[in-house]
């Protein structure tokens, strides 16, 4: 297993790369450790760090929300703090930690609720064929059409429905110009189509070029 006990912390430097990791569920035990819902395979980042940045969010994480593909209620770099992890291991689902100046139940449930985060390039490299979801959001989904690529959409977000991952995509088509514009349903809405992110229907994913290639049909 990796060691990723010396992956740095979120700096000021970059902060505006702030990603929620998680947040506290409530106390673990009598001696303040505290227990970590994890947002998805995120776990392994929160095991990595020596130190967390913590805030208490604008809006509570409802059920099922895709926490990545949202900022909007994340609070500014200068209103967090920063809380040493003297210890954290995997419990199950979930993280449980001990933090440097938590010391009994008490403090440990004063911080429920509050949220973690990590800056994006603090997170140790996935290994090949693995990506973390942050990376997702923002690139350009292609399906196939008659053995052809055709343009699908923009992934707004990532969800997880237990068995594997899916893409949250914000249909798009090519206009008159070329050029890409939001396809609205009958409603008047953005329309929006969910992907599996699965091996079988993605086959190629160019993080670098902001591209996602797939045999998803057009129709569907």
């Amino acid at each position: 297993m990796p060691d990723y006990t010396k992956v740095p912390a979120a700096t000021s430097a970059d902060a505006d790369d702030l990603i929620e990791l998680g947040r506290i569920s409530g106390a673990y035990g009598v001696r303040g450790w505290v227990k970590v819902q994890p947002h998805s395979a995120q776990a392994d980042v929160l095991l990595s760090l020596s130190e967390w940045r913590m805030a208490r969010p604008a809006a509570p994480a409802k059920a099922g929300q895709d926490t990545a593909s949202s900022r909007s209620s994340q609070p500014s770099p200068s209103s967090m703090s920063v809380y040493k992890v003297q210890a954290s291991r995997p419990q199950g689902s979930t993280v449980v930690a001990q933090l440097v100046g938590v010391a009994d139940r008490d403090q440990a449930e004063v911080m429920r609720g509050m949220a973690i985060y990590a800056s994006r390039s603090s997170f140790p490299e996935p290994e090949e064929g693995e990506f973390y979801w942050v990376d997702l959001i923002g690139c350009t989904l292609y399906g196939e059409q008659d053995g052809a690529p055709i343009l699908l959409g923009v992934v707004e977000g990532v969800l997880d429905n237990g068995a594997h991952s899916v893409l949250r995509v914000t249909r798009q088509d090519l206009n008159d110009a070329g050029a890409p514009e939001v396809v609205l349903d009958a409603k008047g809405r953005p329309a929006e189509v969910l992907v599996p992110f699965v091996q079988a229907h993605v086959h190629t994913v160019d993080i670098a070029n902001r591209r996602i290639d797939s045999d998803w049909p057009l129709e569907y």
